[in-house]
């Protein structure tokens, strides 16, 4: 746990009574701050009861006298599409609003540092899609390669639960745009902008409040070293705002469209991916057999993994046999089962547009498992993506209104899981993919996208049993 310093005696408010906010309250109180805490969900508050906690209706009036600062979960909407009636209060009683990333930066480093030999590093990981994907893989290179890690963020523990850094540690934390939007500190040493598709719209008023939202973590006095993905205007135009001439090696540029080759640029292209140093090839690997991560939108992952790494001193080589040795992750072009020539695939992380139409792409011969929740926008821009889509298998609330914006694709209105699964299993051929790839949440059929890929793989092993 990392106690959270600057609050000793004060009092804090905690809305929101998930993950990160349970373990933000015992940060809190580790550091000797006096923590209130509010949810609007009953069992939530009883549970926090029952552990000691003082929860205080927080909407009510004076509810925040004496209280020091907020602090909000993540999923808590703070200004659109309209603010938190409790976090409005809070404003009207000029009490400052801040999460747990805003504590983490402000309580990581410590006096112990001072007997350090390599100070603590902080690498955050932001971008629409394959933030988690780049998280995991930096994590895993470093750990392979000996250096001390932990993860954190939006992807395994919350960052005030994590321990107390090492002499010489690095911590990964991978930031959804709620993180960074609201977090009064943000200064890592390494930032990474993996990527911008539209997602999350509501939460931020349109695609420009989002990119605001990506481009706070790069504007507090900036980071040492910036990893930029430059295949979307966006990053091209942050790239451009953080870089001082061409030979500023302080910006990392990646990408998977093209050959990069003035200044520090890793690209990826045709499988093979490159790093150029003021114009010259520095190093090489080829990701095409590279079981963790396939398709051009995990070589990107391993383009913005690859260029950490190697500000963090590691070298090409270990970074390449480490590589080799990842997993992946679950949910995220994961290799359920091969059975009978048929390959089984559980992408439930392709939660948009965007992000399924990579998974498509990593693909040939695809029998596609999609639908649910539609988001903004509609699918207009995933039909050029659908050439290696045999048929597709819809499920979801909407099933058939999705299936009717599927033109030139044969499509197949399953409703559940399970059907969709037998239908594809029961059609396919040796050589196929069937693929999950929702281009949708999960909200109208599951909890979480989690949720919904666990029912993926429970039905894939009732039909290959």
């Amino acid at each position: 746990m990392i106690p959270v310093q600057g609050y000793v005696g004060q009092t804090v408010a905690v809305l929101g009574l998930g993950r990160s906010g349970r373990a933000t309250a015992a940060a809190l109180i580790e550091g000797g701050a006096d923590v209130v805490v509010w949810d609007d969900s009953v069992p939530a508050r009883e549970a926090a009861e029952a552990d000691g906690l003082t929860v205080r209706d927080l909407s009510k009036q004076g509810a925040f006298d004496g209280v020091s600062k907020l602090i909000v979960s993540p999923g808590i909407p703070h200004l659109y599409p309209h603010p938190n009636p409790v976090i409005a209060a809070a404003w009207d009683a000029t009490v400052p609003v801040d999460n747990d990333i805003g504590l983490f930066f402000q309580s990581f480093a410590t006096d112990a540092w001072n007997s350090f030999d390599v100070a603590p590093r902080v690498v955050a990981v932001t971008g629409s899609n394959g933030k988690s994907t780049t998280s995991a893989l930096i994590h895993h290179i470093l750990i392979e390669n000996g250096r001390p890690a932990q993860l954190a963020g939006n992807i395994g523990r919350g960052v005030l639960d994590i321990e107390p850094a090492h002499d010489g540690e690095v911590i990964v934390l991978e930031l959804s745009s709620y993180q960074t939007d609201l977090a009064r500190a943000l200064t890592p040493d390494i930032a990474v902008f993996t990527n911008l598709s539209p997602d999350h719209l509501d939460r931020h008023a349109g695609l420009g409040g989002y990119f605001a939202a990506k481009r706070r973590l790069f504007a507090e006095g900036g980071p040492d070293r910036a990893i930029i993905g430059v295949d979307e205007a966006e990053g091209r135009y942050l790239a451009n705002q953080l870089i001082e001439g061409a030979g500023d090696d302080r910006v990392i540029q990646i990408s998977t469209g093209r050959k990069l080759t003035d200044g520090w640029a890793v690209s990826a292209r045709k499988g093979f991916l490159s790093e150029m140093r003021k114009g010259r090839q520095v190093a090489s690997i080829d990701l095409r057999n590279v079981p963790g991560l396939p398709g051009a939108h995990n070589h990107q992952n391993a383009c913005a993994a690859y260029a950490v790494c190697r500000s963090l001193g590691l070298g090409p080589k270990g970074i390449e046999a480490a590589m080799h040795s990842y997993p992946g992750l679950p949910h995220r072009s994961q290799l359920v089962t091969e059975h009978n020539g048929v390959r089984y695939v559980n992408d439930s992380k392709a939660t948009n547009v965007d992000s399924a139409a990579k998974a498509l792409q990593a693909f040939t011969k695809i029998r596609w498992i999609c639908g649910g929740l539609q988001k903004e926008g509609g699918l207009d821009t995933l039909l050029p993506h659908l050439q290696n889509v045999g048929k597709a298998y819809v499920i979801g609330r909407e099933a058939e209104e999705f299936a009717r914006q599927l033109s030139g694709a044969e499509a197949e209105v399953c409703g559940t899981m399970e059907a969709a699964v037998a239908r594809a299993a029961a059609e396919a051929q040796p050589g196929d993919v069937v693929l999950l790839a929702p281009a949708a949440a999960s909200f109208d059929q599951y909890d979480s996208f989690e949720k919904r890929g666990e029912d993926f793989i429970a039905c894939v092993q009732e039909a290959t049993s």
